[in-house]
């Protein structure tokens, strides 16, 4: 088997790239923090007309029709630029549930035509990020949400609400693919953000002197570099092989949610390690909230709990051992 991205996906990648590259995305996430969340709308509607939003939606509801792999990509560059907004649950989770669900028709084509929408499915994900459309499951029971209580995280760009139900849209509906989902998407973030966080320590190593020389060419920034560049390159293996599982394209019997829960730990923990090691590297700039830098270290330490905790995670991984 070629476990081998090929050129459809390089070009999705740099598809994303380049699109939030000229979006100026740390200042966009500024102004989500102070509820102005035109900015970020923007940019997901134009990431929606390139097809991104629907990559998991099928191509009767506006969608693209296209797998876990094409996501993971396109996830992968948001975490690298550190996109707010819910873009885990209308990217990745809702297509999933309301697909499997049943439901269909404007709910599905709103999300690939770049509509922000939010969903709770406790107790696996009971809060959710904020949004105008939003959805829980309670039970197995699918509703329409409102929300009831709005809960600050230590990512400012990262607003978590209470949902109640609303208008019901389906009973008895299975979660389990949809959370996968939602833990697969989150982990393919968090290893985009520990990237650029590596990327970002490294041209500051560069260029930041001491005693007439780059910072980077000591042994110590060297070693504390390289620990988070192995973190990644160990972690991206696993993502995109879940990525595989979910896709239905391993061997038969493989334990896909394993595999899940296994790429959401490695990649938290290679963004956990890329945050502290960055730090260590910036110094007191790193601190600052007018460094990008700042909006890495804050949506990493949101991230690694949403959508399965290491905690619960790390079990799942253990008791199928």
């Amino acid at each position: 088997m070629d476990f081998l991205l090929s050129d459809v996906h390089d070009d999705l990648a740099s598809t994303v790239d380049a699109l939030l590259t000229k979006a100026d995305i740390p200042a966009r996430a500024r102004a989500w923090t102070h509820g102005d969340h035109h900015p970020v709308v923007e940019v997901v509607t134009a990431l929606a007309e390139t097809g991104i939003t629907g990559l998991l939606i099928d191509e009767s509801s506006g969608g693209s029709s296209a797998g876990a792999t094409e996501m993971v990509v396109a996830m992968e560059q948001v975490g690298r630029h550190a996109l707010p907004g819910p873009i885990v649950e209308t990217v990745a989770v809702l297509p999933v549930l309301l697909r499997s669900a049943g439901v269909s028709g404007s709910h599905l084509s709103a999300l690939a035509e770049g509509a922000l929408a939010t969903c709770a499915i406790p107790p696996i994900a009971p809060l959710a990020p904020i949004a105008e459309t939003s959805y829980v499951v309670i039970d197995g029971v699918l509703s329409t949400a409102t929300t009831t209580d709005r809960v600050a995280t230590v990512d400012p760009t990262r607003i978590l609400a209470e949902l109640g139900p609303d208008e019901v849209l389906a009973e008895n509906v299975d979660v389990h693919d949809a959370a996968d989902i939602g833990t697969l998407a989150t982990a393919a973030q968090l290893l985009g953000m520990a990237s650029a966080m590596l990327a970002s320590a490294a041209d500051y190593a560069q260029a930041r002197k001491q005693f007439g020389r780059a910072i980077g060419s000591f042994q110590a920034v060297k070693h504390h570099l390289a620990d988070v560049a192995i973190a990644v390159e160990m972690a991206r293996p696993l993502v995109y092989a879940a990525a595989l599982g979910v896709d239905g394209l391993v061997p038969e019997g493989t334990d896909v949610r394993r595999d899940v829960a296994a790429a959401k730990v490695a990649a938290g923990d290679a963004a956990y390690l890329a945050s502290r090691r960055a730090l260590q590297v910036l110094g007191a700039i790193g601190y600052t909230t007018e460094h990008d830098l700042s909006l890495y270290l804050t949506k990493t330490r949101a991230l690694l709990t949403a959508w399965g905790t290491p905690a619960d995670l790390r079990r799942r991984v253990l008791e199928s051992l």
